[in-house]
């Protein structure tokens, strides 16, 4: 218990004075989430509503898709984006292993069927609800996609939370495809797995009330969002 309450001193001690290694990893951890979910949803989003809104016979099956990946293994994410980037893969050349560029690949590949997947709910849910009106007034499938995301983006905000919330946790995939270096791809999951292996809990606690914080704004920021939907739907 003496040990408990020393590290989560000295975990104190380093977030109140904003220990620079600390800032370090917090900074990089943020940047490739936000980059992936950046990325995530610059494409997730208009597939999404597309695949709403579109009828083909093909259809089904890629929604079925996005559902499925959606529960993808972040290690088996990891180890493709991994074999492309070896010396061996594809785009071994570019030397992107064991860079941040690997780990934002790899968390866009988890981030963005959440995105997609829940956009397509978002935007189905507004088409079945709008689709004579949009119908009527002739608009055609990009068109009516574009509207809807617009009418929706209060609960695509909440999607992007979500696939936020996923890569921000996410430890497996960018631990294989990042490698943990000091100074370089250590980001707060990672390194909460490092340190605790060696002992050294006061960082890790450090970085752990970190992440419950980011996670407990994340799902505030969702609730909120929910919220004002709701309003606004019964306005």
């Amino acid at each position: 218990m003496t040990d408990f309450s020393d590290a989560l001193q000295t975990a104190l001690h380093l977030l109140v004075n904003l220990d620079a290694g600390l800032v370090e990893i917090i900074a990089l951890s943020l940047r490739v989430s936000l980059t992936a979910v950046a990325a995530a949803a610059l494409v997730g989003l208009p597939l999404g509503a597309l695949l709403a809104v579109s009828r083909f016979p093909t259809r089904r099956f890629w929604i079925n898709l996005l559902n499925t990946f959606m529960g993808l293994p972040p290690v088996v994410v990891g180890l493709m984006v991994y074999l492309m980037l070896s010396r061996a893969g594809p785009l071994g050349p570019l030397g992107l292993l064991y860079t941040p560029v690997a780990m934002i690949i790899a968390q866009t590949l988890l981030i963005f069927p959440i995105i997609a997947a829940l956009s397509c709910g978002v935007v189905q849910g507004l088409f079945d609800e709008y689709h004579e009106q949009l119908r009527s007034l002739g608009s055609r499938t990009l068109a009516t996609a574009r509207t809807l995301l617009w009418e929706g983006r209060f609960g695509l905000v909440t999607a992007i939370l979500a696939g936020f919330g996923r890569g921000n946790a996410e430890v497996g995939a960018v631990l294989i495809v990042g490698g943990n270096i000091n100074h370089s791809t250590r980001v707060m999951t990672t390194t909460i797995a490092l340190e605790t292996s060696k002992g050294n809990l006061a960082l890790a606690l450090a970085l752990g009330l970190i992440l419950i914080l980011v996670s407990l704004l994340v799902a505030s920021a969702a609730q909120w969002l929910h919220t004002a939907t709701m309003h606004r739907g019964r306005a």
